[in-house]
Parts: structure tokens; sequence; C-alpha cells
């Protein structure tokens, strides 16, 4: 089993849904993906033990991911910068981190997309559809672009963004114990 880009980012969108995770259907749909793609992702993170199993309805097993995310994805998945380009925002030019972090005067660090407002270094994201569903999802764009500062992010970056998961995870957690 190996562990690809999609199944972090099926496994975020999973997270950034709550408590009730919706079928692969409507993952598919709002993740711009096939159905069998998201179902073989969710397969492979449950593999990696980064999602609990049909049993616990294939719920995220925070704890997993969070010392994933921490610990590997910039080792996993590292980032890959290209061009200036238009774009959305990530890493810590996007919310949560772009409030948290002082902006400096560097171009910063986009998805490239052909609706995209900001001018700034294209970041590869995870998956290809990242820019189109982040529009649609707030909360998912946040975690995608949390995940983004740890793949890329300087110490400042990174220590942000570890606190803001660690929080957010902390407390999905605590929901799905209640």
């Amino acid at each position: 089993m190996i562990l690809k880009p999609q199944d972090v980012y099926v496994a975020l969108k999973i997270v950034s849904s709550g408590p009730n995770r919706p079928p692969y259907a409507q993952l598919a749909s709002e993740l711009n993906m096939s159905a069998s793609e998201v179902h073989a992702a969710v397969q492979r993170a449950e593999a990696a033990h980064l999602l609990h199993g049909p049993k616990l309805k294939n719920r995220p097993n925070y704890m997993a991911i969070e010392e994933f995310l921490l610990h590997g994805l910039k080792y996993v998945f590292p980032a890959e910068h290209g061009v200036v380009t238009r774009g959305m925002p990530t890493s810590y030019a996007a919310e949560p981190l772009r409030s948290k972090v002082a902006q400096g005067s560097d171009l910063v660090p986009v998805w490239p997309s052909e609706t995209g407002t900001v001018r700034g270094v294209a970041f590869a994201p995870l998956y290809r559809t990242a820019a189109a569903s982040a529009k649609r999802d707030p909360v998912f764009y946040e975690y995608l672009a949390l995940a983004d500062a740890l793949r890329d992010g300087r110490i400042r970056e990174r220590k942000a963004a570890e606190g803001e998961l660690h929080r957010r995870f902390q407390q999905a957690n605590a929901k799905h114990k209640s």
C-alpha cells in the first residue's frame, strides 16, 4: 500500500465535514473526483490508520492524522514551487494563518487557478482540484492551507499551523467522544 497525496486530501475533507462523514458520491462531487477515486483514497487512508475502519464509519483518527501531518507530510509530499502566476492563496497567505503570521513583501504561495485573483508563486496542491473544491468549502480550505504550511513553511508558519491543527483536532476528537 502506497499512500498518495489525494488520500490526505480526502482525509482532510472528511475531517472538515464534521462528525457525520458524507457518502462517497457526495465526497466525490465536493472534491471534483470520481466516487471510485474517493473510495480508493479512503481505503488507503484506512490502511495507513488515518481513518478508522467501517465499524467506526471511517471516522478520522485525529491523533494519527495530526502525527502524520506534523512529522511526515513534508517528507512524503514535499512542496513543489513553480513560476509566478495568478491563483488562490495557500499556506501562510490563507486563513487561518494569514491573520496570525506577519506577511512579508515576498510573493505569496498560490494554487494556480484561472479564476485566481492573487499574484504569487505557484504551489502545487495535494490534489489538482484543490482550488475549485476549497472555494466551495471554507473549512476544508483552511485545513488544506494548514497542511501546505506544514509542507513548506518556515519555522514560524509551521509552529502556527501545528498549534492551530492541534487545537482543531482536540476539539473534533472531544466532540466524537461525547
